[in-house]
C-alpha cells in the first residue's frame, strides 16, 4: 500500500511530464525554422533541406495540354482532305457541270482541228486576212443557197389536178391559161413587161423550149422568179416569170425545158400586191411588148 503522503507527489510528477511534452512539441518547429534559415552549415551539423515542389501534380496538366495540341494538328490536316473528298454517288461529269452552270463547255476531245495553209492567204495584215475569210464565207453561203434553191425546185408540191404541159402544139405557148390582162409595157414609166392577173396557185408554163438561166426564191423585186433562154427563128429570146409562189419552182439553173412544160405556180412574192405573173420578153437583148409578142406567136 502507498502512503497518503505519496499521492500528491505522483500528481505533481504527471503534471510536470505533460508540461515538458508540450514544450518539446512547441520547440521542434521553431528549431526547424532556425536551422533552415542558416546560410551555411557548420561543420558536423546537419542541414535541413527546403521542401521540393510537387512534380507529380504538374504531370497530368502537361499531358492534357500536349494531347490538346496533337488533336488540333490532326484536325487541321484532316479537314481540307475531307472537304475535297466526295462520295461516289455525288460525282459528276464535265457535261453535267456545264449544264448546271448554264454555260457552254468546250471539251478538247470533242473539238475539231482545222488546218490552215500559209499559201492560201497572200495578205499580210490581220484586216486583209479577215477580209479574205469573209469572202470565202460569203461564197460558201451563196453555194448553200443555190443548192437549197435546186432542192426546193425539185421537191415542191404540185396539185394533182394541174396539167403538167400547156395545151397546144406550136413552138410558142401561152405561159398561163386563165388570166386577166393587167398593167402593160412601160406602165408607170418603168414597167418592162405585162401583168397577167390570176389566182395564186395557177400553173405557169414555159412559153418555149430552152435552158433555164435563173431560178431563185428571191430575185430582187421579182420575188420568186424563173428566166429561160430560147432560140426562136434564129433570134436570142429570153422570157421571165416573176412573183411566183414560194417553193413552187419545178426547174433549176442549167436545166433544159420543153415548150409548155410546167415550171411553177402563180403567187404574189417580191414587189407585188396581188396574185399575178409578171411576164417579160427580151429579143436579142432588147425589151419588147410581151403581150403583142404572145398574140403574134402563141398557138
Amino acid at each position: 500500500m502507498n502512503s497518503p503522503a505519496s499521492e500528491p507527489r505522483s500528481d505533481e510528477t504527471s503534471v510536470t511530464r505533460r508540461a515538458r511534452g508540450r514544450n518539446t512539441a512547441l520547440s521542434r518547429p521553431l528549431l526547424g525554422r532556425i536551422t533552415s534559415s542558416r546560410p551555411h552549415k557548420e561543420k558536423g551539423e546537419p542541414v535541413a533541406s527546403a521542401p521540393r515542389p510537387s512534380i507529380r501534380k504538374n504531370r497530368p496538366l502537361r499531358s492534357l495540354v500536349i494531347l490538346t495540341m496533337v488533336g488540333g494538328l490532326v484536325a487541321t490536316v484532316a479537314l481540307p482532305a475531307y472537304g475535297a473528298w466526295r462520295p461516289a454517288a455525288d460525282s459528276v461529269t464535265l457535261q453535267q457541270v456545264a449544264a448546271d452552270d448554264a454555260q457552254s463547255l468546250v471539251v478538247a476531245s470533242d473539238s475539231t482541228a482545222e488546218e490552215f495553209s500559209r499559201g492560201s492567204y497572200s495578205a499580210t495584215t490581220p484586216e486583209e486576212i479577215q477580209k479574205k475569210k469573209d469572202e470565202e464565207a460569203a461564197a460558201a453561203a451563196a453555194a448553200a443557197r443555190a443548192s437549197a434553191s435546186v432542192t426546193s425546185a425539185s421537191s415542191a408540191s404540185i396539185p394533182l389536178n394541174i396539167s403538167m404541159v400547156s395545151p397546144g402544139s406550136g413552138e410558142v405557148r401561152w405561159p398561163i391559161l386563165n388570166f386577166t390582162l393587167g398593167r402593160g409595157l412601160w406602165d408607170s414609166g418603168y414597167h418592162q413587161g405585162v401583168d397577167l392577173l390570176s389566182s395564186c396557185g395557177e400553173p405557169l408554163y414555159a412559153t418555149a423550149a430552152g435552158v433555164v438561166s435563173v431560178s431563185q426564191e428571191s430575185y430582187g423585186g421579182y420575188g420568186v422568179a424563173i428566166s429561160i433562154d430560147h432560140v426562136l427563128g434564129g433570134q436570142q429570146v429570153n422570157s421571165l416569170y416573176g412573183h411566183m409562189t414560194y417553193g413552187s419552182r419545178q426547174v433549176s439553173v442549167g436545166q433544159y425545158v420543153s415548150a409548155g412544160q410546167l415550171i411553177g405556180l402563180v403567187g404574189s412574192t417580191g414587189s407585188s400586191t396581188a396574185c399575178h405573173v409578171h411576164f417579160e420578153i427580151h429579143v436579142n437583148g432588147s425589151v419588147i411588148d410581151p403581150w403583142a409578142w404572145l398574140q403574134a406567136n402563141a398557138g
